[in-house]
């Protein structure tokens, strides 16, 4: 599985946002949240929705699996001039990304971000870079599906 390298414009992102960890994962309980007030946000832009996460910078240094990180469930807008009760704000930096497709359940996803983590980025010639991680999940996004499929973009820089 091989990366295509884009360089993403910052975007201004709306939604809703949890301290969570993988060891106690409140993922689906954000989405579910997330999901159900979504429509509020009307200056949304496409049907795209993000998947993201804001780690520390000493975050993937020594893997902890009770590490606290920011989650966050969200769509692009055109500007912040509206946002619901409970909802924030985040604008997502720009520069420059991996982008790996994903295709089969999201349950299964940890296989592929081992794979990214452990084989792809150590061999490459690029190194995490210190922003915002996040899956786009587009039409074909299909949750726990064999047949889904999800971008994932990982932050990176070129080694030095």
């Amino acid at each position: 599985m091989q990366p295509i390298l884009k360089v993403l414009a910052p975007k201004l992102l709306i939604g809703k946002r949890i301290e969570t960890s993988q060891s106690n994962n409140k993922t689906s309980e954000l989405w579910r949240d997330f999901m159900m007030r979504h429509k509020e946000i009307k200056n949304g832009i496409g049907a795209d929705r993000y998947s993201m996460q804001l780690y520390s910078p000493s975050y993937f240094e020594n893997y902890n699996a009770d590490a606290v990180f920011e989650k966050w469930a969200a769509v692009e807008a055109s500007d912040f001039k509206s946002v619901p009760d409970g909802m924030e704000t985040y604008i997502l930096e720009g520069g420059l990304y991996a982008v790996f497709l994903y295709k089969g359940a999201a349950s299964e996803g940890a296989k592929t971000f081992q794979y990214i983590f452990g084989t792809w980025l150590p061999a490459s010639d690029y190194m995490l870079d210190n922003r915002a991680h996040f899956e786009i999940l587009g039409e074909k996004y299909k949750n726990e599906s064999p047949d889904s499929e999800e971008e994932i973009w990982i932050p990176v820089r070129a080694k030095a």
